[in-house]
């Protein structure tokens, strides 16, 4: 049997775990993990990891290593803003430095060109932030516009149109065709350099929502509405979809890119077919940089396969700045923006005519790599202890996997066989009305969202100054963030709306701890 070009370019779920078209001949191939240099598990070593990731049904103590959230890699607790920023436990002194490189690169502010300085220009025209700093506060979570005086320059509004199926895409199970706006392209910028106009201002009211709670207990929850206002560039698209987003934290992204695509998958259950309610999906997007599919693990929706790739797109659409991986010099400008796409760019000749070159984003890739998870505290406390229990009992891990062990890795010893807490399966799941954003995202449909990784979410106002929580930080505590789950999550989230007060007291305590 001879396939077609897309057939080879292209793979639906069945086949990539399966049978695929390679070469015009069916060939074996798994949607596997091409950007990790692999030294295979042995039989033995799948077994101990089966063990030691299987769930706990004894919260008299903490289990062992519980405590170490990022393995080897975790990072000691610190009781200050910077608690995000400090390497990986085990890098080398000599890998440190790259590190360190890398973090002056994401600190960076970028001006517009032409400048003097050459190594910092190219921002915009159009662009969200100055810098991977500005909205990634202190390597943590960025936050909505406080009011209407605020800049959103740690939030945005993605957008997109219904489209026709997208050939290339056309195998890919359950993928649902977009495109971006034909005049404001794949997400608004709020900024714009000399002559630019801003695409928009970020409008968001709230209305509060009242919840009752068991033992006479109220909780209030702010309803978002969002609006593009002050549109610099006339109407969007009758049928634009907008989506908010605000900044996620930065910590743990190597381990979460080293977990095995199979593990993961392992936990997909798409049709439900064990009727326990959960029926998580895998993302699986196009990788620009193995011109493949690929499991999709980084993003709100798992849009991105790598942290590479993730930064080279923040690079291109929320600063402006080219890469290897994205090139346009004028990021998401669309033709429709002529001013836009002539206006002066930072192209070097001597960075391979990018504004960030290969060397560069590596660099930004390593950092960002790196980002250590910071130690548990409290992690043998009784309330700390009874309240995972309750998180247990919830059914809560049914998508907020506590466990994996990472891959072995040949050049990424930081990384490298640890055995990792982060409390997410790294799929997607239908989270219900209340949180749906009505945009899909290649097969995320409009309610469906990637499960976020819990680790670090108590020192959240610690690091960035306030707590927002969710996909666009409505939630200014934890509590809220569990009463808005909905959908395959809507029997927990009812349970703790009608467990004893004292129970989800230490339910939060647990997640504060985490």
């Amino acid at each position: 049997m001879r396939c077609s070009l897309n057939q080879r370019r292209v793979l639906s779920l069945s086949a990539a775990l399966a049978g695929v078209c390679v070469g015009g001949v069916i060939s074996a191939q798994t949607l596997g993990d091409p950007h990790s240099n692999i030294i295979p598990r042995t039989d033995a070593e799948a077994t101990r990891i089966a063990a030691v990731t299987a769930l706990t049904d004894d919260f008299s103590a903490p289990q062992a290593f519980e405590g170490l959230p990022g393995g080897a890699a975790t990072v000691r607790a610190r009781a200050t803003a910077a608690a995000f920023s400090d390497p990986s436990g085990n890098i080398s002194f000599e890998r440190e430095l790259d590190f360190r490189v890398g973090n002056g690169l994401f600190r960076k502010l970028w001006v517009s060109a032409p400048s003097s300085t050459l190594a910092s220009d190219g921002l915009g025209p159009l662009y969200n932030a100055r810098g991977c700093q500005s909205c990634h506060i202190r390597d943590g979570r960025g936050h909505p516009p406080e009011g209407p005086d605020d800049t959103g320059v740690s939030m945005f509004l993605r957008i997109s149109i219904p489209a026709d199926t997208d050939a290339a895409m056309a195998e890919i199970e359950g993928y649902l065709a977009t495109a971006p706006d034909p005049v404001y392209g794949g997400q608004l910028q709020d900024f714009g350099t000399a002559g630019q106009p801003a695409e928009y201002r970020l409008d968001v009211r709230y209305e509060e929502v009242e919840v009752l709670l068991s033992d006479g207990e109220r909780a209030s929850l702010r309803r978002p509405t969002y609006a593009a206002a002050d549109l610099g560039y006339g109407p969007l698209h009758p049928h634009a979809m907008l989506s908010p987003r605000v900044a996620p934290q930065m910590i743990g992204l190597g381990l979460l890119e080293a977990i095995p695509a199979a593990d993961i998958l392992a936990h997909a259950d798409p049709d439900d077919a064990d009727n326990d309610g959960i029926s998580g999906r895998a993302s699986i997007v196009w990788s620009r940089e193995f011109n493949m599919p690929m499991l999709g693990r980084f993003g709100y929706k798992g849009g991105m396969p790598t942290i590479r790739e993730q930064s080279a797109a923040a690079f291109s659409g929320d600063i402006g700045i080219s890469t290897p991986l994205f090139p346009d010099p004028w990021g998401d400008c669309t033709e429709q923006q002529s001013d836009c796409r002539t206006a002066p760019h930072g192209g070097d000749t001597g960075q391979d005519g990018f504004e960030v070159d290969a060397q560069g984003l590596d660099l930004v890739t390593f950092y960002s790599r790196n980002l250590g998870v910071p130690a548990r505290r409290g992690e043998d406390d009784p309330q700390v202890l009874y309240g995972k229990d309750v998180f247990y009992a919830t059914g809560c891990t049914a998508c907020h996997t506590p466990s994996f062990v990472t891959h072995r890795l040949q050049d990424q010893p930081e990384q490298s066989f640890q055995l990792i807490w982060p409390f997410t399966d790294l799929l997607l799941h239908d989270m219900g009305d209340g949180l749906a954003d009505h945009r899909p995202e290649g097969r995320a449909t409009g309610s469906e969202w990637r499960t976020a990784p819990l680790w670090g979410i108590g020192l959240t106002e610690q690091v960035s100054g306030f707590r927002s929580f969710l996909h666009d930080g409505r939630a200014r505590t934890v509590l809220e963030a569990v009463l808005w789950h909905g959908g395959e999550a809507q029997d927990a989230r009812d349970r703790v709306v009608e467990m004893p007060a004292a129970d989800r007291a230490a339910l939060v305590r647990y997640l504060e701890s985490l």
